[in-house]
């Protein structure tokens, strides 16, 4: 499978939601990572992410990523579906980052909605509102934290977006792989506008 060597620059919307949970309730993290909590709780960024041109790659994706320890701000990516074959290949052998295919739908709009499905069942669906909103971009610097053959990898993260705070509607399968969140609200919910990143070294 052919994709571009890190680093890879790309662009589009994202819509994000942060959830409070229970550590004992989160995925597995890779070994050594340890999960930042604050009142006994983790944080976790749960988002739909449309990728689109003048990006390298466009395609879809929906994932869920923990806040952990680090030198800075850092997350860890537990769970990750894309409609992307070439973005799966890359992920999984650039970063460690554990995608795997779904279906996802999304629809733009006043309301934006989103989807996705494995062959076995659904996964989630949402919509979002976006609210009030910053009038010009903003910058972001993290790192992604995974685990590639069998030592941790750092990847650093630069992004640019304007976001705009949002009102978001999950349903979340109980029985599916984000069930951990399935009867929850999110703290806090964001439309990330017009965002540019580049992701890896």
């Amino acid at each position: 499978m052919t994709y571009p060597p890190e680093p890879w620059n790309l662009a589009g919307q994202a819509y994000l939601s942060i959830w409070r949970v229970p550590a004992d309730r989160l995925p597995e993290l890779p070994e050594g990572v340890k999960p930042v909590l604050l009142g006994g709780r983790a944080q976790v960024f749960t988002a739909w992410v449309d990728y689109q041109p003048p990006g390298q790659l466009s395609y879809h994706e929906l994932l869920a990523t923990v806040a952990v320890h680090g030198p800075r701000v850092s997350s860890s990516i537990t769970d990750i579906w894309v409609d992307s074959e070439i973005s799966l290949a890359g992920g999984r052998e650039l970063w460690g980052i554990p995608k795997d295919l779904a279906t996802l739908a999304f629809t733009h709009g006043k309301t934006f909605t989103a989807s996705a499905a494995l062959e076995d069942g659904w996964i989630a669906t949402a919509a979002f509102t976006p609210r009030l909103g910053l009038p010009v971009a903003a910058p972001a610097a993290f790192d992604v934290v995974q685990t590639l053959k069998g030592d941790l990898k750092r990847s650093p993260v630069r992004a640019k977006a304007r976001p705009h705070l949002a009102s978001a509607d999950w349903s979340v399968n109980p029985d599916g792989p984000l069930g951990y969140l399935a009867g929850h609200r999110p703290a806090l919910s964001l439309h990330v506008r017009d965002f540019s990143l580049r992701f890896g070294g």
